[in-house]
């Protein structure tokens, strides 16, 4: 069900420093780093952290949900803008994290940052 779960930081190098620290010692490490996210894992990247301009004090969260295929994730940004949500990034592929991520994104009724994705690229 979850793909990824990631965070917000307002100082991303001391959260960067705090948590190659800590989820080390659980036996996981920095796989990904985009220089404004940084994902952890063990062969993936599971949890991010990562920042942005004016990043305030009440953040919002972000979660993927795992989708089986591109057709999914088309009907679930879809239904999601249907019940609600702000359409961030319309439904494609983000060759930036590999080449057959494709996801979409939303803002949910609550603010936060909500992904459909699938790593099986647009078919």
């Amino acid at each position: 069900m979850i793909d990824h779960l990631g965070i917000n930081c307002t100082d991303l190098p001391r959260a960067a420093a705090f948590y190659d620290r800590v989820l080390g010692v659980l036996g996981h490490r920095r796989v990904m780093d985009v220089e404004v996210a940084i994902g952890y894992g063990t062969e993936q990247p599971d949890f991010w952290i990562s920042t942005f301009e004016g990043v305030g004090p009440n953040r919002e969260v972000h979660v993927a949900f795992r989708a089986p295929d591109a057709a999914t994730v088309r009907a679930w940004h879809a239904e999601a803008v249907a019940a609600g949500a702000e359409s961030l990034h319309e439904p494609r592929l983000w060759p930036e994290y590999h080449p057959a991520y494709y996801g979409a994104f939303v803002r949910d009724t609550e603010g936060n940052n909500i992904e459909a994705v699938c790593h099986t690229g647009d078919s």
